[in-house]
């Protein structure tokens, strides 16, 4: 187990290199820690990487004040910076897969694939969860660590695995209450319902046909208003599947981290996910019957091939993409380019040292006219045009 301060705040994690194959990024529910993912991890076939971490006031992670999801999202992203990790497959449930949505949106570079567990947009109504603050805060989380139980699991678990029911109960009678009722402050606080059709990133959701806490109906719902997602309903399964059936879970992993969405598809995800949906959605109005396979053939090739590489982060072929239309002198989509740093990750001080480097190997001319147009552009982006 390690431990740092990100974001002002102690995350404690555990990072499990097996081989340097895709890395799985797990993200727990309330009342959890990360011990959640033990079975999980355990059934992942060998080459598999594994990160665990306890979200704020919850295992051995610190909590300093109120937060919100976004909050919790940020520690995240920089938890995977802290360990130069991108091209991950993040698998977050309940309100992990909020934190999880959250990321998606904001830094969909990071991410190969997204799972959503047993979560939704927005989790409960104000009162449910104004309730669960008053009746943890008075009397702590083993009060009412029965009733929340017999809304996650199955019956089927309760009579057929007793031992490891009573294994979750002691995990979450354990979670911190100052922990515990900060989390669901901040789901009751949380709506993500306008920001989740913007992720563009291969997409599963799954559901529990048993949970009466996030529905399958809320599930389905969520992977409809996602573009290419899909939906699996685990039959005897309540709230937390990978705690009830640990291996069925790890398949779906594998399922999505080694097997790509076709070429368009995918492509046209990554496409959205770097240029925005206003300049595809453009670009796709214009299209006529004359440039219909150019079009095909440049969302299979450059983005559903060489952008949905693994090899480089999108920040660093964003950089690339600047250098080479500057250095050759194709200047008309260097505007474009520029605009997609704000989804890529590169920075103004990215864009700078990309053209002062086309300068020295390409001419200072093309440099210069390519750093006007970016400054331009740039200027555009803070006045707040597109």
């Amino acid at each position: 187990m390690d431990a740092r301060i990100l974001n002002g705040q102690l995350v404690a994690y555990q990072y499990r290199p097996d081989g340097g194959g895709p890395c799985v990024v797990f993200a727990n529910s309330l009342g959890s820690d990360q011990s959640l993912w033990d079975g999980v991890i355990a059934a992942l076939p060998r080459g598999f990487d594994a990160l665990t971490y306890d979200l704020r006031g919850h295992g051995l992670s610190g909590q300093s004040g109120e937060f919100r999801i976004h909050d919790l999202a940020d520690d995240l992203i920089a938890l995977l910076d802290h360990l130069e990790l991108s091209d991950v497959v993040l698998c977050g449930l309940s309100v992990g897969g909020m934190v999880a949505q959250s990321l998606a949106v904001r830094r969909p570079d990071l991410l190969r694939g997204l799972i959503l567990s047993n979560t939704a947009p927005r989790i409960g109504t104000n009162a449910r969860w104004d309730d669960r603050i008053e009746a943890v805060t008075e009397g702590g989380v083993s009060k009412v660590a029965d009733a929340i139980l017999a809304n996650w699991f199955a019956p089927s678990y309760w009579q057929n695995y007793p031992e490891r029911f009573a294994m979750h109960r002691s995990m979450l009678s354990r979670t911190p209450t100052t922990g515990y009722a900060a989390m669901c402050a901040a789901i009751r606080d949380a709506d993500l319902t306008a920001d989740v059709s913007a992720i563009g990133v291969p997409t599963l959701c799954i559901a529990g046909a048993d949970d009466q806490s996030v529905t399958p109906a809320q599930v389905l719902s969520l992977s409809q208003q996602i573009t290419g997602a899909q939906c699996v309903v685990m039959d005897n399964v309540g709230h937390l599947p990978a705690f009830e059936a640990p291996k069925d879970v790890a398949r779906l992993i594998e399922t999505m981290a080694t097997s790509p969405a076709s070429r368009f598809d995918q492509g046209m995800a990554v496409r959205r996910a770097v240029l925005g949906d206003r300049h595809v959605d453009s670009a796709l109005k214009r299209m006529t019957a004359l440039d219909q396979p150019f079009q095909t053939l440049t969302t299979e090739a450059a983005w559903g091939t060489v952008w949905s590489s693994p090899g480089l982060t999108r920040r660093e072929r964003s950089m690339l993409t600047l250098a080479l239309l500057a250095a050759t002198g194709n200047f008309d989509e260097i505007a474009m380019h520029v605009r997609a740093t704000q989804r890529t990750g590169a920075s103004a001080g990215d864009i700078q040292e990309t053209f002062q480097h086309v300068a020295i190997y390409a001419g200072v001319p093309r440099a210069n006219h390519a750093l006007r147009i970016a400054r331009e552009t740039l200027a555009e982006l803070e006045e707040g045009h597109e």
